[in-house]
C-alpha cells in the first residue's frame, strides 16, 4: 500500500511534481510493482487527481476519506476491504528506495 495525500502541508502537489517525464507517485507505484515483492500494490489516496494518475496508467487505486492523521490510517482504511496476510506501507514519495531483487551475483 501506498499512501498518497494530494494536500501536504509542507509541499502540496508534491506527489504530482513532473520526475523525468512521470509524476512521483507514479514512479513510486511502478518501482514498488517492478520489484517483484508483491502479489497487489495499490495507491491510497483521498485525491481524484492522483487517483486518475494510477488508473489511467494502468495501475490500481483507492479512494480513502480526507481525514487520517497519518498513512497508516489511511491504509488501515483501505485494507478493511482486502484479504491479505501482510501489508506493507511505502512512501509515496520515495520513488528511488525500491529495487528489484537480483536472482543472481
Amino acid at each position: 500500500m501506498i499512501p498518497a495525500r494530494y494536500s501536504a502541508s509542507r509541499f502540496p502537489g508534491k506527489l504530482m511534481q513532473d520526475l523525468g517525464g512521470k509524476s512521483v507517485i507514479l514512479r513510486t507505484y511502478q518501482a514498488t510493482v517492478t520489484t517483484g515483492l508483491f502479489d497487489e500494490v495499490y495507491v491510497v489516496t483521498d485525491s481524484d487527481i492522483i487517483y486518475n494518475e494510477i488508473v489511467s496508467n494502468g495501475g490500481k487505486s483507492i479512494m480513502s476519506i480526507k481525514e487520517h492523521e497519518s498513512g497508516s490510517d489511511r491504509i488501515a482504511e483501505a485494507v478493511q476491504n482486502i484479504e491479505a496476510d501482510i501489508v506493507v506501507n511505502v512512501q509515496g514519495d520515495e520513488p528511488f528506495r525500491t529495487r528489484k531483487l537480483s536472482t543472481g551475483p
